[in-house]
């Protein structure tokens, strides 16, 4: 049964995604308790929707019945997670933790367990569609855990979401989060491949974009990035050192189950050489940058 909305909730790290995302939760009249790591960040949160913010994550997670994290990486998470400060020791039996963070399938399995000890579900659910998603509350959420769990938090995620699926036990969401990922990084190598060779051949870009993308070379990124692309603007979206970490996480992944990605690991490198250009801030469709050097 899932909580009600006028519940007590507490969202844990204030970026570019968790920001506009606790905001959707406020407005759907949860009753949100916010942690930054930069106190202003929370102050500025808590005025513009009306919420509150607390000084650990520990306060903020106080008599929540569900407490959101989305945070950096595995040591970020368990920086707000253990420990007296940590939200774990305020959380009560019953109550549902979720780790939005695109984090280790191997740290969703160790969560999931510290959290059962104390009677406390848990479920990691990390999110794709960017910051554009967050602030447009479309998000979707790739989750492992258990059904119980996700009937407890699913109309809250649903706040800032438009597709929320439970696809396995713990580590489900992460391991599905990876395969997105490495979805991503050869469509946008091809991508910037393709643009790169328009102009090179002296085409017009945009118009042969507008062409293709009404056929089956369509993408999301062709969508979205392309026009952005051909002008050199890479300054929004995803940025290129977050999917470094994520494809860090994916390889490492496949050479524990024993899965070939060669072209991930090949996109990963050229993104390296963007990060060598400065452009570790950069969107990730900024692999045509690195073409036109």
């Amino acid at each position: 049964m899932s909580i009600n909305s006028n519940s007590k909730v507490a969202f844990i790290g204030l970026g570019v995604m968790g920001y506009p995302m606790a905001g959707y939760l406020q407005q759907k009249g949860y009753q949100v308790t916010v942690y930054n790591r930069t106190t202003a960040k929370a102050e500025k949160w808590a005025a513009q929707y009306g919420g509150s913010w607390a000084a650990t994550p520990f306060e903020a997670a106080k008599g929540a019945e569900l407490v959101f994290m989305c945070v950096g990486n595995d040591n970020d998470v368990r920086s707000v997670v253990y420990g007296e400060h940590g939200v774990l020791g305020a959380m009560a039996a019953g109550s549902v933790l979720i780790d939005h963070t695109t984090a280790s399938a191997e740290l969703a399995r160790e969560l999931s367990a510290a959290a059962a000890e104390k009677g406390v579900g848990f479920l990691d659910a990390p999110v794709s569609g960017g910051q554009a998603g967050a602030e447009n509350g479309v998000l979707t959420v790739m989750i492992g855990g258990e059904q119980v769990d996700m009937a407890k938090a699913e109309t809250a995620i649903m706040s800032f979401a438009r597709c929320a699926k439970l696809l396995g036990p713990a580590g489900s969401g992460q391991l599905a989060k990876m395969v997105n990922q490495i979805c991503i990084a050869g469509v946008v190598q091809g991508l910037a491949e393709a643009l790169n060779f328009a102009q090179n051949a002296g085409l017009d870009g945009a118009a042969v974009v507008e062409v293709i993308s009404q056929g089956a070379a369509s993408s999301w990124q062709m969508q979205n990035r392309s026009l952005t692309m051909l002008d050199g603007k890479y300054d929004f979206g995803f940025a290129v050192d977050w999917m470094r970490k994520d494809l860090g996480i994916a390889l490492n992944e496949a050479r524990q189950n024993g899965s070939h990605l060669p072209l991930t690991a090949l996109v990963d490198q050229f993104y390296s050489e963007v990060q060598q250009m400065g452009g570790g801030r950069w969107d990730t469709s900024s692999l045509l940058a690195r073409l036109k050097r």
